[in-house]
């Protein structure tokens, strides 16, 4: 029996449910104001990422009754992300000091580890290798990493939204070409519950997705990638190598501020894509600059690694090094007023 009618309900909850976000922030005044750390100059209402969160949890129970998907894996993620949707919509709302945060953060990551046995064994530079505990730990600090970068580079209409869609697509042709279909329907049903959202979202975006979507989307791509390492190595250099964009401009504007002494938790607007928007006057131009790029160069090498045996390893270097040049064209982590004198 055919299941794919599942992907287009998905779809209509999140763009329904979007809708609905968007009369009560209206209706509650839960709306972006622009000031000096923006990267918008028009009134938006936020928190639309909830519509994500709920259309695809919602679906979660059914596809594990239809035995699409193991249990614990939905018991994982489903239980990760609650904890960093619930959050992230408590800061939308408000306010919670960030070691509180983080101490949720390291939570979840270690709920969605516990049900996934942990770290798979990596091939790393043609070693395989057990980190056993230390992996483990490793393993939470990325998976906190991801979330967070994944919040930091929600700052453009559309950006993370295209790049979840991007990945999560890439992922299940991969997956696909790779031997593995089974392994398709959670990345599938988060790109229709994203791709839904996105319509709300696309430059000129309608409602901004907030800490609770931006959150659960990084922990859920997270636990995508080191899911897919126990069936097989290389889906987790693939993972990572998809999401290459945002790991490299978080990474790298992170590196700068750090080395300068800023206060890394504090809002600013230094990331490449933000300078990116600001020369060249919109968002939508640096949006779809990010889809190109991983369609026409990332997605082609995580392709390589899975279906050529490429080193994953070396992939990713290969397909870091560009980005990296990138980032630093536009500026990454430097001081917004002296990009301004240069």
């Amino acid at each position: 029996m055919s299941y794919w009618w599942i992907v287009p309900v998905v779809a209509f909850v999140s763009f329904v449910m979007t809708a609905v976000l968007r009369r009560y922030a209206l209706s509650r005044s839960i709306i972006d104001i622009p000031n000096a750390r923006s990267s918008h100059s028009v009134p938006t209402p936020r928190g639309g990422g909830v519509a994500i969160v709920l259309a695809f949890l919602a679906v979660l129970p059914l596809v594990g009754w239809l035995d699409l998907v193991p249990w614990p894996s939905l018991v994982a993620a489903g239980g990760a992300g609650v904890v960093i949707a619930v959050l992230g919509f408590m800061d939308d709302h408000g306010h919670i000091a960030a070691r509180w945060r983080l101490a949720g953060h390291f939570a979840a990551a270690a709920w969605a580890l516990f049900w996934i046995n942990g770290l798979a064994p990596l091939n790393i530079f043609g070693w395989a290798l057990d980190l056993g505990l230390a992996g483990n730990v490793l393993a939470a600090v990325y998976i906190v990493w991801m979330l967070n970068l994944y919040n930091f580079m929600d700052g453009i209409d559309g950006i993370a939204s295209v790049e979840a869609i991007c990945a999560c697509l890439g992922a299940c042709l991969l997956y696909v070409l790779g031997g593995h279909p089974q392994m398709i329907w959670l990345p599938l049903l988060l790109a229709a519950a994203v791709g839904a959202f996105l319509v709300w979202n696309f430059p000129p975006a309608k409602i901004f997705m907030g800490d609770a979507g931006s959150g659960f989307l990084g922990i859920t791509l997270a636990f995508f990638s080191l899911q897919a390492a126990w069936v097989k190595s290389d889906f987790f250099w693939a993972w990572l190598i998809l999401l290459g964009v945002f790991v490299v401009d978080a990474t790298c504007t992170l590196v700068r501020r750090l080395v300068r002494g800023d206060k890394v938790y504090e809002a600013h607007r230094s990331h490449a894509y933000q300078f990116a928007s600001r020369k060249y006057g919109k968002h939508l131009p640096v949006t779809m600059a990010v889809a190109a790029i991983n369609v026409f160069w990332l997605l082609p090498i995580a392709a390589g690694v899975v279906l050529s045996g490429w080193d994953g390893t070396w992939a990713l270097v290969v397909a870091y090094l560009p980005l990296v040049a990138l980032a630093i064209k536009f500026h990454a982590g430097e001081l917004e007023m002296m990009v301004a004198q240069k």
